[in-house]
């Protein structure tokens, strides 16, 4: 199949951006998704017989429509076969569905479909989340924050490990995490619920209060975003201060189930060619 794949790539002159495209889950390329499913769509149909081991030959019928000359050999072309027929109603007998072609644009294979499906859904969760973060308290904000990063791997086993400070006089930092049990490498916080970008001043109070503390590490997350002279600003100093704003912290969030729960999960089989292989011998 990979000798298939790039022979169609050479084909259809596709460049390498376009070949080395990878679907959103990024474990495989799109135009490998698509001549797959191609194969099976005409192995379906009966163009294709491919009973054996990474071997697919042509079949009689096959060479027949080959020899009519089609102009486009698509899932309405397939459709004239009874077994592409019976193959179809019983996908849409279980809730699957062909996405149309449109002018210039290949039809969708099912792949391309769930993850569109998962890409929407959680960019509607992370809109939903960042709703739900504008109308908490600021203290609640605080422990979320702490709460993605202990998630996500900072700090140790310790129930005290992450704290949040968040009291007046604070000088600028809401929380910090004791990255070890002694306390010797500690990152600190500062955790806003902002509808305006932040600004480079801002951020620059932050590094202020990291100097009073000693401190060589700083995370500033915001529901909001951050202005380009803040990005920049950060890239220009000697301490690691890492920006994250609403986008990321819904992304993270998501990402390590904080806030959010599994309604239903689904998992992709193929497959498993080397279990119908002869062992003995």
């Amino acid at each position: 199949m990979s000798d298939v794949v790039n022979s169609l790539a050479e084909r259809f002159q596709l460049t390498p951006e376009e070949r080395q495209a990878l679907l959103p889950s990024g474990r495989q390329t799109t135009i490998a998704n698509r001549v797959g499913w191609s194969k099976t769509y005409l192995a379906m149909a009966g163009l294709l017989d491919r009973s054996k081991r990474g071997i697919v030959l042509i079949t009689d019928r096959g060479r027949q429509v080959m020899d009519s000359h089609p102009p486009r050999i698509d899932v309405e072309f397939l459709r004239q076969f009874p077994e592409f027929e019976e193959f179809r109603t019983a996908t849409r007998n279980k809730g699957v569905t062909d996405a149309p072609a449109t002018d210039g644009e290949p039809a969708r294979t099912p792949e391309e479909l769930l993850e569109e499906g998962d890409t929407q859904l959680r960019v509607r969760l992370s809109d939903e989340l960042l709703a739900r973060l504008h109308d908490v308290t600021p203290t609640r904000f605080e422990r979320i924050v702490l709460d993605v990063l202990r998630k996500m791997g900072y700090g140790d086993s310790r129930p005290d490990a992450a704290q949040a400070i968040g009291r007046t006089g604070d000088g600028g930092i809401d929380g910090l995490i004791n990255q070890d049990p002694l306390g010797l490498d500690i990152v600190y916080l500062q955790a806003k619920r902002w509808e305006p970008a932040v600004q480079r001043p801002d951020v620059q109070k932050f590094v202020g209060s990291l100097e009073g503390q000693r401190a060589r590490k700083g995370v500033f997350i915001t529901t909001s975003s951050f202005s380009s002279g803040a990005a920049e600003y950060v890239r220009q100093i000697d301490k690691k201060v890492i920006l994250i704003d609403g986008k990321r912290l819904a992304e993270l969030m998501i990402e390590h189930s904080v806030g959010v729960t599994v309604e239903k999960a689904y998992s992709i089989k193929r497959l498993d060619l080397d279990y119908f292989e002869d062992q003995e011998g």
